[in-house]
């Protein structure tokens, strides 16, 4: 299982030398993009708005937009050593609450603690400890280049990290439109509810539940392959080729055109002086 980030999680003077892995996986069909016309793939190229020209990464930098067309530029340097200063960090917990305090909507995403070499006993301390209060750690980490508000709890015979959004990652509930204010309902309404309510109620199995959509889409595509025959995409153009042609427009753009002047005076040669004729050379002619 691939490490997403290796450290250490400390409570009171307990050091645990720990590894960080996701929990979860994305399971969804990746679907192409194809040129209906010649059916090849469809790429995105990152333009510079400004000059139209397509960029590469060593042609970008990272900013920040403190006021409109305004920009704080960050150098790779600068952002690399902050990350650096703060992953270096021990994860300390900060406190311990009750999990049923934390309301879901907080919740973000699910990593697997595993302990590192020589962490074993301390982890199932912890882990031990937990289970047996019925507590769960809020800690702080950092993970890909963001600090995260987490919680560490107990799962099945492991320890599992769930980080938080921060509370003002959280939008406020007064910006949702048209919630209604208090609205008068009848006992009856409410007991029929209630009862509904309860008749529905099954223990949570999470295996029971799938995908549909995913599944049918699957069982589309694995049908049409059984009974069409793919289609292959066609080779994206040559850069030889397409540079080739670049150059050849160029040429074609900056060759100076002909200019239209008096074939005498552009040949650069000067027009013999008119011979006068002497009075003898009239007399014999």
């Amino acid at each position: 299982m691939h490490t997403v980030w290796k450290g250490s999680i400390s409570f009171g003077l307990v050091n645990i030398p720990v590894k960080l892995h996701s929990a979860t996986e994305d399971r969804d069909i990746k679907l192409r993009q194809l040129h209906k016309k010649c059916k090849t793939p469809i790429r995105y190229k990152k333009i510079c708005e400004n000059c139209g020209e397509e960029v590469t990464q060593d042609d970008i930098v990272m900013a920040y937009e403190y006021a409109p067309d305004k920009y704080i530029i960050l150098d790779d340097e600068e952002l690399e050593k902050l990350k650096k200063d703060q992953e270096a960090k021990a994860v300390d917990i900060i406190n311990f609450v009750k999990l049923d305090e934390i309301d879901p909507i907080y919740f973000d995403r699910s990593y697997y603690l595993s302990p590192g070499d020589g962490g074993g006993k301390a982890y199932s301390l912890l882990r031990h400890s937990l289970a047996d209060s019925g507590k769960i750690g809020l800690a702080k980490i950092m993970i890909r280049s963001k600090e995260k508000l987490a919680v560490i709890r107990p799962y099945n015979k492991a320890l599992i990290v769930e980080t938080l959004h921060f509370p003002d990652e959280v939008r406020a509930i007064e910006e949702v439109p048209n919630i209604p204010e208090t609205t008068d309902l009848s006992k009856k309404e409410l007991d029929t509810a209630a009862l509904l309510i309860d008749q529905l109620t099954e223990v949570f199995e999470p295996e029971k539940y799938t995908d549909d959509y995913r599944t049918a889409l699957m069982d589309l595509i694995q049908e049409k392959m059984s009974n069409e025959k793919g289609i292959e995409a066609k080779p994206a153009a040559d850069n030889v080729v397409d540079l080739m042609k670049a150059l050849e427009e160029s040429i074609k753009k900056t060759k100076p055109k002909k200019t239209t002047t008096n074939k005498k005076a552009s040949s650069g040669k000067k027009t013999p002086a008119t011979k006068k004729t002497t009075a003898a050379e009239r007399k014999k002619a």
